[in-house]
């Protein structure tokens, strides 16, 4: 059953508060150091989502899926390894709120990579948010450097891979989607495997620095929601979301994300977030925002829908 527009978006705020969750939940482990944190979420992730997909699929089917998928399917399951692993190694190393602001960069480093590995076209109001965010992240991170900034640059940096794995992995999709596009003989794989496979590659790759595990059982129950609750769920429900929703508005939503993750690590977990990470989120999230609804209201008013007002018209 197709979700209506009032439904897609509040699935996406739920989305986007699932994902929130992890700074937070991370701050209450007993225990558990950066790789074990890593290995245990990632394994759980892959769990969840290998049991749904043998549940909808049967498992040849999904053996077949990954046969055929090729080096396409592979190279996107390297990029979902890189995020798993760089995202909660980051988030044991720095806080909740330099891991979010970076990681609210992908849209941007996606439409950067799509110009100069597509060559897609950039408006000139992309090239100054990316111009905008960058001045915020350098900000923060060079405050950060100097040993301000509230947070480890080390883990500053290692976020920093997210978003960057993150546009690899969506300019590969776009690409697929053309070339399938312009020529239906080709076919398209199917690239929802690439996420077990990248789940399972991070939990494999942190196993020999997890160990001796340390976890205890409070820990393993925190983890085990993290890797079914925080990512399988939301990363399933959004698959629903980006059919109903256009991907700008998608990208607004997901900005809540940043809002709820420092605002929950705040709140429960007492981290108070440093005034130069404000600062550079504020940026970050300023430019981002206000080049997805300029872009949206040029597609509206391109497909006949009348003037839309934003902020500052």
């Amino acid at each position: 059953m197709r979700l209506g527009h009032g439904r897609a978006v509040a699935l996406m705020v739920l989305v986007t508060f699932l994902w929130s969750i992890a700074g937070v939940v991370s701050r209450h482990l007993e225990s558990a150091a950066s790789f074990e944190v890593t290995f245990w979420r990632s394994a759980f992730n892959a769990l969840a989502v290998g049991g749904v997909l043998v549940w909808q699929r049967g498992a040849r089917a999904l053996l077949d899926d990954i046969r055929r998928g090729g080096w396409p399917l592979w190279a996107s399951a390297l990029c979902w390894t890189v995020m798993y692993t760089n995202f909660m190694v980051a988030m044991m190393l720095t806080t909740v709120a330099t891991v979010l602001v970076t990681l609210a960069m992908a849209p941007l480093v996606s439409a950067l990579l799509a110009r100069l590995l597509l060559r897609q076209p950039l408006p000139g109001r992309t090239w100054a948010a990316i111009a905008v965010a960058g001045a915020g992240i350098g900000w923060m991170f060079g405050e950060q450097a100097l040993g301000g900034g509230g947070g480890s640059l080390t883990g500053a940096l290692v976020a920093l891979a997210v978003p960057f794995a993150g546009a690899a992995n969506w300019v590969l999709l776009q690409h697929l989607h053309a070339r399938h596009a312009a020529d239906p003989s080709v076919v398209e794989p199917d690239m929802l495997p690439a996420v077990l496979l990248g789940a399972t590659a991070s939990a494999l790759v942190t196993l020999p620095w997890a160990m001796p595990f340390q976890a205890t059982g409070h820990d393993l129950g925190l983890l085990a929601m993290l890797g079914v609750v925080q990512l399988a769920v939301p990363c399933i429900l959004v698959i629903r979301v980006a059919r109903a929703l256009p991907a700008p508005e998608v990208s607004l939503i997901g900005l809540l994300e940043v809002i709820f993750g420092v605002l929950l690590a705040w709140v429960g977990a007492g981290e108070v977030p440093a005034s130069t990470t404000l600062t550079g989120g504020a940026l970050v999230i300023s430019a981002l925002a206000a080049n997805e609804l300029a872009g949206w209201r040029q597609r509206r008013q391109a497909a006949g829908d009348g003037p839309v007002l934003v902020a500052g018209d």
